[in-house]
């Protein structure tokens, strides 16, 4: 019998040739990822457990992204411990501000294809875009592979995703995993792998592959695999072995479940409050009056993103009574969408552009919302309560929905 994604990469990682889904192992870890929120919490725990010394420190990141800047009084705390962790213990990869923390993790070139990495964020499994197997954990978790290197994890049962044909002009990769959520439901991949294959997914961008294993958490997936390509390569730097390309599904592989999608009957969708998994097509809510429009985060922020909402943008406003938040996923994207003429677009349309980083998307700095007010959003979480009071109505959808909306104030489909 052939070999799933993540069985193959556990066993290049470990050595273990016979591992298989069920089976718990120890793993050598390549990266970690700690983040402002959970940096207290981490260095408490390490201590707590007695080591004194850091496994290595150049493979340890933190990231300053959600409290940044600081719009809560307990926030600078967080900032206090976090640089005396990074002094203390000789932390080589700091960085303050410079965008959101799944963002850095690929574009700064900390995670590599066949890669074990994880961090203190449920969407750690982004970096399965470039083909690494990566997971969110706990500070408990992270303070052991801190002192250690190495994590013990059962390995995971895999659902296949096909993807066949060619996405129509105004459906993006959000759509796509919008509406595998909705099929799958928030629970319904829960401790699995997700392993994305077919010619609409080899044709993605590494940044609409982002989109999507990003997402897959909320289905309740373990992680979310692409097979590493020469666009993989291209954008981690890295030479595209024979090895790398080994890392896929076999035909002959067990799987416990498979999806397959033809790409062209797909259409824009929108995740309704407050279910991820509660999806409805963009036409059946069109000209339901909303209040904000969010264009950013870990999931909607990088430049290709910002780019398909700019080119529904020209010519028109915004309505004037909606605000359209853009927040850039990274400096680096920030000052690519500055040099390209995005933001001119953008901010001639009249978007408010904030600093790179976490933002409204976890209800922090960059417009909180309050009880009666509906955003389209193109985050990952409609939670109640995420953006502001429970009585916030928020509605997930692509940078191209969300664009079109904030110019017509109300849900619109992207022409």
């Amino acid at each position: 019998m052939g070999a799933t994604f993540i069985e193959k990469l556990i066993r290049r990682n470990t050595g273990l040739m016979n591992a298989k889904a069920g089976d718990i192992v120890t793993v050598n870890v390549d990266r970690v990822m700690i983040h402002d929120i959970f940096i207290p919490f981490v260095k408490d725990k390490f201590e707590e457990m007695g080591f004194t010394r850091l496994w290595d420190p150049d493979k340890v990141v933190l990231i300053y992204d959600h409290l940044v800047p600081a719009s809560q009084l307990d926030d600078p705390r967080h900032h206090r411990i976090g640089n005396e962790f990074a002094a203390q213990y000789g932390l080589t990869h700091v960085h303050r501000s410079d965008g959101i923390c799944h963002q850095l993790m690929t574009e700064a070139g900390y995670v590599k294809p066949g890669d074990v990495v994880f961090g203190t964020d449920s969407h750690t499994t982004t970096y399965g875009c470039v083909g690494a197997f990566s997971s969110g954990i706990g500070y408990t978790e992270m303070a052991a592979i801190l002192g250690t290197g190495t994590l013990w994890v059962k390995i995971p049962e895999t659902i296949r995703i096909v993807i066949d044909g060619v996405l129509p002009e105004n459906v993006a990769s959000k759509d796509v995993i919008l509406r595998i959520i909705g099929d799958l439901t928030a629970a319904g991949a829960s401790y699995c792998a997700l392993e994305f294959s077919g010619s609409c997914v080899e044709a993605m961008s590494v940044s609409s592959r982002m989109t999507m294993s990003n997402m897959a958490v909320e289905a309740g997936a373990k992680c979310a695999l692409f097979t590493p390509d020469e666009k993989t390569a291209e954008y981690c730097e890295v030479p595209l072995t024979e090895e790398l390309r080994t890392l896929h599904g076999d035909e002959d592989a067990r799987y416990i479940r498979t999806l397959h999608y033809q790409a062209e009957d797909l259409v824009p969708v929108l995740a309704c409050p407050s279910q991820v998994d509660k999806i409805r097509p963009v036409s059946e809510l069109a000209g339901l009056e909303i209040d904000h429009v969010l264009l950013g985060s870990c999931t909607n922020g990088r430049l290709e993103e910002l780019m398909a909402a700019a080119e529904i943008l020209p010519g028109h406003q915004v309505a004037p009574f909606v605000k359209l938040i853009v927040t850039p996923a990274s400096r680096k994207v920030y000052l690519q969408a500055l040099e390209n003429g995005t933001l001119d677009i953008l901010a001639a349309a009249g978007a408010i552009i904030t600093h790179p980083g976490c933002g409204l998307c976890c209800g922090r700095t960059g417009g909180i919302l309050t009880a009666g007010e509906r955003v389209v959003a193109t985050n990952n979480r409609n939670f109640l309560g995420r953006m502001g009071t429970s009585k916030v109505e928020i509605f997930l959808a692509s940078p191209a929905t969300a664009a079109a909306s904030a110019i017509a104030g109300r849900i619109a489909v992207p022409e």
